[in-house]
């Protein structure tokens, strides 16, 4: 039997309805409980990949563009050529490259490679500064 006293508070628990709402904190400190367990489980739990990421692996691209003029700045106290080339109807309208050489005939050389141009395009195309 409860006593007098409390009666009250029970009827006013009933009539608020909180008889419902209060062991939802129990309920929820289960739920926080158990969600922390099974994710510490989860995320220790060791795995394995199929496939390993390759990071010293240089990529190859090879692009077709048409190339509507070469700009080879030859720097001969760095020893270096800036190479700029311009393209038309490609989405990629400049291109840039730096080799490290000043003999206009190697230059020529990278460029065609570098492009998949033949030397004599590579030579109607390019455009020489050359800077001391």
């Amino acid at each position: 039997m409860i006593p007098a006293h409390q009666q009250p508070f029970l009827r006013w628990l009933q009539r608020l309805g909180l008889a419902f709402w209060l062991p939802l904190p129990l309920l929820g400190a289960c739920f926080w409980v158990g969600g922390g367990l099974l994710t510490s489980q989860v995320l220790s739990r060791p795995y394995g990949t199929e496939n390993a990421l390759q990071a010293d692996v240089q990529l190859e691209v090879s692009l077709s563009v048409s190339v509507s003029l070469i700009r080879a700045v030859v720097n001969q106290d760095e020893a270096s050529t800036l190479v700029e080339v311009k393209t038309v109807d490609s989405a990629l309208k400049q291109l840039e490259f730096e080799f490290p050489v000043t003999e206009l005939s190697q230059v020529e050389a990278a460029i065609a490679q570098e492009l998949g141009l033949s030397i004599e395009e590579v030579r109607r195309l390019v455009r020489y500064e050359i800077v001391d």
